[in-house]
Formats: structure tokens, C-alpha cells, sequence
């Protein structure tokens, strides 16, 4: 089968493997669609020794059941799914209470990141991927390759959402920082699921139409946005703010508007940073900051319901498999709104 796989730094290229077997407990998913994120862009310029050099890549992963290992139940040939971006252990204090996300066997303190496909595990760019049953959700009629992004894209703003739900009052203002392939999913499904104020910012024009259309307040996000939005609040600040970016600038916005008693979620790897200096006044009283992660099981069944119902959906282009490299090279030059998709 065919697959896309990292060859060394910054490089990868289209492969022959073969069609992996499957273990009693895993299935044989035929890959309808897998999304490209920019974490693959990330992945692959972390040098020569990085030890992912040789996989496949891919955890944004849809498609439909072809084989079944014998101990498998529930499942069918020619089920649609969707396939878990962490792949918790499902056994541990973290995974029985429901925070599968943390999995202390995937994803032990210090680790690169949890356990996924393509991050430590083959992943999904290819023909065919072997995955354990238990980490497959239906999607029902959902088309696969419009399904796929919904793993990461929209998973992972829903679990940042979900960490703030109680925050997100019908006179709450939250901000929205960046309008990528989390962004724009962050921001669709903060409006299809509160009443809360929504202040969109980007660098991007069209994607700041995007924005607008969908009903939120759109701010160009330079060196003017901070003022801006403390007059929208009148100068009290956003009770949440969500950073899908995390470059030094969108660091700076988010500890310059948020409220006291506020939440920051950092969800963005872009590299920047804060300082935090016990009894300064750099950040206001009562902050919560949290550095968010993908998300749970339940995160991935509330995103696929807004999917089935229309409420959401994933800006697409898409891509054949055999033009996977072009597809890295697109996204790496900025080229690519909202989400691309490998099609094989």
C-alpha cells in the first residue's frame, strides 16, 4: 500500500509498505480521508534523530471498516468511522474517569506527546491503517474526508471549550485568537453551542470574512487588537480567551485582554511565551491559564453530532495521496484555508 512517510528532516515521501495485520482486538480501516495539520509540519523539522523518522504520518484519520480481528464486536465490514486521536490505555485513574487525553500510559509526564496515529504509531496517510476497535467512533453518513479533520481540528477546540463551558454565560465575551484549522473550527462551534460574545482575530483578510459571516466581531490581529478589544468590553476584558496560535504576539493579546477571574487556554505550539512573577501585576487576579491537549471520547462524539447536524463543518481542500508531498509544501508556505485532506 502506499504511504506517506518521514524520511529524514523536513522530507517526506511517498512509500510502498505493506498492508498491516491486524491483531485479534483491531480493525483494518480503509482510509477515506486523512487530514494534514500543521503538527506534521512541526514533527517533521525536529531533526535527523528525531525517533518518528521512518513512520507513517497521519492522525486525523476517517474511513470504513474492512477487516475484523476475531475478538472484535460491535463492528461491521463497511462501518464509516472515525479513529481516537490519543490512544489511551482505557484502564488507567485518568482513562476510567473519563480524561482519556491524559493517559499516564500514553502519555506520561515528559513525553513528546500522547500516543497517536502517526505520533509513535502508524498513522493514517495511507491506503489502509490498523487500529484497536476500541478507538474507532461511528460517523455514521458522514463523508469520511470531511470526518477526518474532526479528530484534531475540531476535537481539540472542543475540548478547550468544554474546560470553560461554565464561563461561557450569555454576557460573556470570549476571543478567539487565529483562524486555522483549529480556529476556524473553535469558532463555529463556540456559536453552535453558547451565547457568549465572539471576537475573532486573524492576519488573514479572507479568514476574517469567515469569521464575520458566521456572527462574530472580526479584529485584524496586529499591534491596534489589545485597545480594541478592552473598548468592546468596556475596558474590563474577555472572560475567556482561546490562543489556537501561540506566536509571541497572539501571547502578548491573550495576557492583554483577559478579565480578572478570566480563562486563558494556550492551545497553539507557534513557540511563544510569558513570564509569570509572583505578586506583580503583569497578570490580573483570579487567572486561570491552562495548556490544553487534543481531548476526551466524549469531546469526539459532541464534535461528530454537530458534524451530522450541519452545526459545524471543516473548510476542505483536498489532495489525491500520490500528491502528499505537494500537500506538505502547500501548508508549510501558508498556501491552504482551513484544512487539508489526503484522499487516497
Amino acid at each position: 500500500m502506499r504511504a506517506v512517510t518521514y524520511v529524514k528532516n523536513n522530507t517526506v515521501e511517498l512509500l510502498e509498505k505493506p498492508v498491516p495485520e491486524i491483531q485479534p482486538d483491531e480493525v483494518l480501516l480503509k482510509v477515506g480521508g486523512a487530514g494534514l495539520c500543521h503538527s506534521d509540519i512541526t514533527i517533521i523539522a525536529m531533526g535527523d534523530d528525531n525517533p518518528l523518522i521512518g513512520s507513517t504520518l497521519g492522525h486525523e484519520v476517517a474511513g470504513t471498516v474492512e477487516k475484523l480481528g476475531e475478538d472484535v464486536q460491535g463492528w461491521n465490514a463497511g462501518d464509516a468511522a472515525i479513529v481516537s486521536l490519543v490512544l489511551g490505555c482505557g484502564q488507567c485513574r485518568e482513562c476510567l474517569a473519563g480524561r482519556d487525553n491524559q493517559c499516564e500510559v500514553v502519555s506520561p509526564r515528559g513525553a513528546l506527546a500522547p500516543l497517536s496515529p502517526g505520533i509513535g504509531t502508524a498513522g493514517g496517510m495511507a491506503d489502509y491503517i490498523a487500529v484497536k476497535a476500541r478507538h474507532l467512533d461511528p460517523i455514521g453518513d458522514l463523508d469520511p474526508v470531511l470526518a477526518a479533520p474532526l479528530a484534531d481540528a475540531a476535537l481539540t477546540p472542543m475540548h478547550a471549550i468544554n474546560t470553560v463551558r461554565d464561563r461561557l454565560t450569555g454576557d460573556a465575551t470570549v476571543v478567539v485568537l487565529g483562524l486555522g484549522g483549529l480556529g476556524h473550527m473553535g469558532l463555529q462551534i463556540l456559536l453552535a453551542t453558547t451565547g457568549a460574545r465572539v471576537i475573532a482575530l486573524d492576519t488573514d483578510p479572507q479568514k476574517l470574512q469567515f469569521a464575520e459571516k458566521h456572527g462574530a466581531v472580526a479584529i485584524k490581529s496586529d499591534a491596534e487588537a489589545p485597545k480594541k478589544i478592552l473598548e468592546l468590553t468596556g475596558g474590563v476584558g474577555a472572560d475567556v480567551v482561546i490562543d489556537f496560535v501561540g506566536v509571541q504576539p497572539t501571547i502578548d493579546t491573550a495576557i492583554a485582554v483577559v478579565r480578572g477571574g478570566g480563562a486563558i487556554r494556550f492551545v497553539g505550539l507557534g513557540g511563544g511565551s510569558f513570564s509569570y512573577i509572583a505578586g506583580a501585576n503583569d497578570l490580573p487576579w483570579g487567572v486561570n491559564i491552562e495548556r490544553a491537549y487534543g481531548g476526551t471520547r466524549s469531546d469526539m462524539r459532541q464534535v461528530v453530532a454537530l458534524a451530522q447536524a450541519g452545526k459545524i463543518g471543516v473548510e476542505v481542500t483536498r489532495f489525491p495521496l500520490d500528491d502528499a508531498v505537494k500537500a506538505f509544501d502547500e501548508l508549510h508556505e501558508g498556501k491552504v484555508q482551513g484544512r487539508i485532506v489526503l484522499v487516497p
